[in-house]
């Protein structure tokens, strides 16, 4: 849009699976002409097959070493928005290239939400179990910590319409810019 303010820099998207991050990374890449990428997708096409293909074929800590590797040299791509996996910040040395490299956003959504998002996705590797919320809890109650101690701002996405969570989330970044 003329007259818009540009967003600068790279911004990370972090968050459970279901959070939004996918679908809100896009939209903002789109209002802010910047590239998107989701970590998984980049996976996916770098290997030919899906996500729930590599974790049963490979295990989960062989899925975690491909996604250091694709988040390590996306992060160092300029004026993107990448949405990271779920898990991506389990491990320290994800955690310090997304700081590093970019503004960190932590997209949260309560677990109600996050199981009505998910529960008919079958290429959720960790909930294809009797008990998804109890997994989404489990999850949840390990990994936020993780996500609050690395954001640079935390957007709740429970019950929140993508276009209207864009434009608050661009005011946001549009504000912390101008006090940088």
């Amino acid at each position: 849009m003329p007259g818009m303010e540009k967003l600068a820099g790279n911004y990370f998207l972090v968050g459970l699976m279901g959070a939004g991050k996918t679908t809100v990374g896009r939209a903002l890449a789109r209002k802010a002409d910047k590239t998107f990428y989701d970590s998984d997708q980049e996976i996916e096409a770098r290997t030919g097959v899906r996500v729930a293909t590599i974790f049963d074929i490979e295990g989960e800590q062989r899925f975690r070493d491909r996604e250091s590797c694709v988040i390590a040299d996306l992060v160092k791509l300029n004026d993107i928005v990448l949405a990271t996996g779920g898990g991506a910040i389990l491990r320290e040395e994800n955690r310090k290239q997304l700081a590093q490299h970019g503004m960190v956003i932590y997209l949260r959504a309560n677990i109600d939400d996050l199981l009505t998002r998910t529960q008919f996705d079958r290429n959720r590797p960790l909930l294809q179990i009797a008990d998804p919320r109890a997994k989404l809890a489990s999850l949840f109650e390990e990994r936020d910590p993780l996500y609050r101690n690395i954001a640079d701002l935390v957007i709740d996405t429970t019950q929140q319409n993508v276009n209207m969570l864009v434009t608050h989330l661009e005011e946001q970044l549009l504000a912390r810019n101008r006090t940088l």
